[in-house]
This record gives C-alpha cells, sequence and structure tokens, in this order.
C-alpha cells in the first residue's frame, strides 16, 4: 500500500472515495473528480454558452470539477464548438461559470489545450494549416459541421520560435484563467494533441533539441508547465494530464513506459497540484504512482467498487469519473448512497442545446 500524498485520514485507516484531501492549495471534500469532457456548446467564436454556466455548477459537488478542454488560442482549435481562452468574450464567460460553481461551493480548474495536428480548416476561424512537432499527418477524420466527417489536415512543422510561442499563449491563457476566477488550471497532455505529440516518437520526428530521445521529448511538455506555474503564480494551481499508450488520434508509442517515466520523474520536483492519468490497456500506471511526490488522480472506467478499492489501496488520491459525470450531476451522492446510476445518451454529448447537456435531473433523496 502506498497512502501518497495529501491524505486527509487516521494513521491506520484506509480511504474512501468520500474523505477530504489536499490538492494543491485546496482541501477537496470526497475524491470523486469530474473529468474533462468535450461537449461542444461554445459559440463560432469559441465563447462558452449560458448553458455552461448551468451545466457545470449542476456538478459542482464533486470535490473538483475539471472543464472541457480549452484552445489557447485561434490556431489550437480542431474541433467544432469547443470553447477558447483567448479572448476578452470567452475570459467573461467564464467568469460567469467558475461564479456560478464557487455559487454552489464548488472548485474549478481549466483545462487548456492545442490540438496540434487532430484539426480541419472547417472548424478553424483561421486559413494557416495546422502544426505539429513534425509535418506527419494523423490518421483518422473529424466532425465538422459544414462538411461532415473530414480527413485530418496536412500540419506543418512547428519551429522553435514557433514553440515558444506556443508556450507564451499557454500562459496567457493560465493568466486569463485566474483572472476569471478558475482555481487552477491543467495542462492538456493526453489524447493525442499538441504535447501528446511532442512526446510521441514517429509524431515528433525532430532533431533539435525538443526531439530524438525521450528526455528531448518531454521538454516541450517541461517548458509549458514552467510558463503555467509562473503565470498562475503558484504550481498549486497547476496540474497535468497524460494518457500513456492511448491509441487515440494516431499516437502510437513503442515504449510508452520510457517515455512516461522519464516525464514524470521530470515533472515531481515541480510541487504541481496533481498528476491526472488516463488508464490505457497494456501500460503500468501503478508504475508512475512513486515517481510521482504529489496528488495523483485516476481515470478510465472505474464503477464505485473499483473507484474506492483504488483509493483504499493507496493506487489514487482520487478517481475521475467522466460519463457517468454527464448523467448523474450529483454523482458523488450517488455512490456514496450507493443508488442507481443514470445512463447518458452518447447520440447527445457533441449536440448544441440543453438536451444530453443540462436536463438529466438530480436524485430527488434528501440530504442525510
Amino acid at each position: 500500500m502506498n497512502p501518497g500524498y495529501g491524505h486527509l485520514h487516521l494513521k491506520g485507516s484506509m480511504s474512501t472515495l468520500f474523505d477530504r484531501v489536499h490538492v494543491g492549495g485546496l482541501t477537496l471534500p470526497n475524491r470523486v473528480v469530474m473529468a474533462p469532457m468535450t461537449r461542444s456548446r461554445a459559440d463560432a467564436a469559441g465563447v462558452p454558452s449560458d448553458l455552461a454556466a448551468e451545466y457545470y455548477s449542476q456538478r459542482a459537488s464533486a470535490g473538483l470539477v475539471i472543464t472541457e478542454a480549452t484552445q489557447t488560442s485561434p490556431m489550437g482549435q480542431g474541433y467544432a464548438r469547443t470553447p477558447g481562452m483567448h479572448s476578452a468574450s470567452q475570459g467573461k464567460a467564464w467568469a460567469r461559470i467558475t461564479g456560478a460553481v464557487h455559487a454552489k461551493g464548488g472548485r474549478i480548474f481549466l483545462q487548456l489545450f492545442h490540438v496540434g495536428r487532430i484539426a480541419h480548416a472547417a472548424n478553424r476561424t483561421i486559413a494557416e494549416p495546422p502544426v505539429a512537432p513534425s509535418a506527419v499527418k494523423a490518421n483518422g477524420s473529424v466532425w465538422t459541421d459544414a462538411q461532415g466527417m473530414q480527413p485530418f489536415d496536412q500540419p506543418v512543422a512547428l519551429s522553435e520560435a514557433g514553440i515558444a510561442g506556443v508556450i507564451a499563449e499557454f500562459a496567457r491563457a493560465t493568466s486569463m484563467a485566474v483572472e476569471a476566477g478558475f482555481d487552477g488550471v491543467e495542462l492538456h497532455a493526453a489524447s493525442g494533441y499538441l504535447h501528446m505529440q511532442f512526446l510521441t516518437p514517429g509524431v515528433n520526428q525532430r532533431t533539435d533539441g525538443y526531439g530524438g530521445t525521450a528526455a528531448n521529448r518531454v521538454r516541450f511538455v517541461v517548458e509549458t508547465l514552467e510558463a503555467m506555474i509562473a503565470a498562475a503564480g503558484s504550481a498549486g494551481k497547476v496540474g497535468i494530464k497524460i494518457s500513456p499508450a492511448m491509441p487515440f488520434n494516431d499516437c502510437p508509442d513503442p515504449d510508452p513506459q520510457e517515455t512516461y517515466s522519464e516525464l514524470v520523474k521530470a515533472i515531481s520536483p515541480m510541487g504541481l497540484a496533481y498528476l491526472h492519468v488516463m488508464r490505457s490497456p497494456g501500460f503500468d500506471v501503478a508504475a508512475l504512482r512513486p515517481l510521482f511526490k504529489g496528488p495523483f488522480l485516476l481515470g478510465g472506467g472505474f464503477d464505485r467498487a473499483a473507484a474506492n478499492a483504488a483509493v483504499a489501496a493507496g493506487d489514487a488520491d482520487a478517481i475521475v469519473f467522466g460519463k457517468l459525470f454527464v448523467a448523474n450531476p450529483d454523482l458523488p451522492k450517488r455512490l456514496e448512497r450507493a443508488t442507481p446510476l443514470a445512463e447518458p445518451d452518447q447520440a447527445t454529448f457533441y449536440t448544441p442545446g440543453a438536451k444530453g447537456y443540462t436536463d438529466y435531473p438530480a436524485t430527488t433523496l434528501s440530504p442525510r
């Protein structure tokens, strides 16, 4: 058993999902974390809708809410109707959302990302081609509202000056997030997007200081985190998500254990709010646990029993739930009481409007 960092429980006792835990500068009332989930409800300018304030505040009983992936610039957008954090109107909309969550007693981090090569021109507001570590096109396709499913566009390789520019965008978005009232930010270095592309051999074919060895390939992630910490004013306001060995978005890694061990060892001394790991088949997540000296969040298909077992065993400090939070806005209460869970309607995951977004009811059980 590895009790890990940040536990608040009596010596010798085992933690449960419903115990408090320290994460960054926060004390979470439970260890049920809402996963970042793309919901595609923003407008064409990347401004979150008024519905988003209702959606997130409905789920404010989570120990921590992590928002959907939010692009740090127009170049960072690849999907239809995703929100941004690079304009004044976006910042004002996010401030309404954080206010609504805080009014319900919740805590909320903004997940920041750049899609890199996972993009199509029909989903973007700029004409320039997408960027990537190298000019390697991703296999696969993406939904566009105007043209239906389309193959990913051919990217161009980022210059070193371009890399510095992307890092500066993450710093600026972090500053805007703090100003908008977020409790912190999460770097999305998972799911095949730009930061994961830099981590992945084959996608990253660079021969400079950002490519080649694992130590070089983690550099972009580390430098982005450093800039975000400086902008946030505290490492405790910055977390990171990784998804080692996840096949999504064409980022195969011949040795993910080497890559992610190198990354976790590099970021452990930084004092981050947390490391958020998405489980993937065939990857030994447990090998990362002792490498990170901070709160360890684990996600990927957990049910109530498996989540409680993982926390009790010290495999994670908190468990990240995705789809279950879509259909169960009061998920922590339902899990604690082992009440039946509603099933989400997958057909409305990414459609505009309230249906399948804010219309899932909370349980009618009265508080204890």
